[in-house]
């Protein structure tokens, strides 16, 4: 009996390992084995019965386990599995990746706006945009006081010339004022030989010629100063733009540096493309404010100079006038005695 009931448990044991061997598990499989198993193991009063077979199927199935060694794998190899979720994992991160390496965009910057010169001038600050048309304005008072005055300018020096050339054959005051009323009522060299006649009208019953040329003097001093101030006129708006433009438009690049910066805390990036079109806008507004300084002191000086050669040659006038003067009244003086 007990010869029957060991080759009985012995050909269970026999089946049972070699249908464990030749039956390969599926995914789906080994939840169910394992809750199995647990829940056999956490079942009290059977711990004896399968203690029993699992010892006698071990003595009994190494000869099974020999021939299926060839075949299995060690137990602590891992195995890579792949699955349809991983591939799709693996083909979309390279697509993911460039994303991540673009940088942030802000309002008011970033690289894909307009860097031209007028693009800059239409996404800059309010602020920053006043102080640009400021700045234009300026530069186009500079530029048509340039044309303007330098060609009145031009014209007054050419006229001086030949009336200078006219009058060196006048021998005295009376052909002087002959002459110079060919000149037209404009002419600042008939305005000088006016004054002459009308002091010495004056000084008709004075005896004492002195005083005469020092009246005479005066008048021509005061002449040269009227037409000097006449010419002066605009110089102070070249000098004033040539001294403030550059600090304007530095206010201006300040302000909008100060935008940058605080895009840069909005946006919390350091990328330079981030704020690059912002401090690109800003200066801008320093560079307008040289276009507009660097002429107006070029023109201011230009226009200094050239006043300057006037007032010598109107003043070369005005001491042949009070010449002229001094001569006629020697003449009277030397014909009275």
């Amino acid at each position: 009996m007990r010869n029957l009931t060991a080759s009985i448990l012995l050909a269970i044991g026999l089946t049972g390992s070699a249908f464990a061997d030749t039956t390969p598990a599926t995914p789906t499989e080994q939840p169910t084995t394992t809750a199995a198993v647990s829940s056999t193991a956490s079942t009290p009063g059977t711990a004896t019965p399968t203690t029993a077979t699992s010892s006698a199927t071990a003595t009994t199935g190494n000869d099974a386990k020999a021939v299926g060694s060839e075949t299995t794998k060690p137990e602590g190899e891992n195995t890579p599995v792949t699955t349809a979720e991983n591939s799709e994992n693996a083909t979309s991160a390279p697509e993911n990746t460039p994303a991540e390496v673009q940088p942030e965009m802000v309002a008011g910057g970033g690289f894909a706006e307009d860097l031209s010169v007028m693009g800059m001038y239409r996404n800059a600050d309010l602020v920053v945009k006043s102080v640009m048309i400021g700045l234009m304005l300026a530069s186009i008072v500079t530029w048509a006081l340039f044309f303007a005055k330098g060609s009145y300018l031009l014209s007054l020096r050419r006229r001086l010339r030949n009336e200078t050339a006219q009058l060196v054959d006048a021998k005295s005051l009376n052909d002087a004022l002959a002459i110079s009323k060919k000149f037209g009522n404009k002419s600042a060299t008939a305005d000088f030989f006016n004054d002459a006649e009308l002091e010495r009208t004056y000084s008709q019953e004075s005896k004492v010629a002195s005083g005469i040329k020092e009246r005479v003097e005066m008048r021509m001093e005061r002449r040269v100063a009227a037409i000097i101030r006449e010419l002066g006129r605009g110089n102070g708006y070249l000098a004033t733009i040539g001294a403030i433009s550059p600090f304007i438009g530095l206010f201006g690049t300040v302000w909008g540096i100060m935008n940058s910066f605080i895009g840069i805390a909005h946006s919390q990036t350091t990328n330079l493309a981030v704020v690059a079109p912002g401090i690109a806008e800003a200066l801008l507004a320093t560079a307008i404010g040289l276009i507009a300084a660097i002429p107006a002191v070029i023109i201011y000086n230009i226009f200094a100079r050239m006043i300057a050669g006037y007032r010598g040659e109107i003043g070369d006038i005005a001491t042949g006038v009070v010449t002229l003067v001094s001569r006629d009244l020697d003449i009277e003086n030397s014909k009275a005695r």
